[in-house]
């Protein structure tokens, strides 16, 4: 098993890109061009925290969860969007945000433990 599978924040975010990926895949008037860059967004978050784990440095550490921070916020950008496009059911909307703020604050905490270092 390798490092990052391990951690609670990497199960939660992939879920929910897991989520997210079964919820484009579905939705035929999406624009293209919205869904792959949410997409990307989206993966961007738990390939930038894996690699983190990979790195040995506390900076390089902390850039890349930072960096997986900033997607989440792209994330969340995109999901306001198609919401107030009416692109998407107001519960599991709800629910994404939910899940994207979870995300956030749990790599918030990662990202300050290796401010502390």
């Amino acid at each position: 098993m390798f490092d990052f599978e391990k951690l609670e924040v990497y199960q939660v975010t992939q879920a929910q890109n897991i989520s997210l990926l079964k919820f484009l895949r579905e939705q035929k008037d999406l624009d293209e061009d919205v869904k792959k860059l949410w997409k990307k967004a989206s993966l961007d978050t738990v390939l930038n925290l894996a690699e983190s784990t990979a790195r040995m440095s506390a900076g390089e550490k902390k850039v890349l969860l930072t960096e997986a921070r900033g997607a989440i916020n792209e994330c969340v950008a995109f999901l306001e969007m198609v919401k107030e496009a009416k692109g998407i059911d107001l519960q599991l909307a709800e629910s994404f945000y939910s899940k994207y703020e979870q995300m956030s604050k749990m790599m918030l905490g990662m990202i300050r433990s290796f401010s502390e270092k």
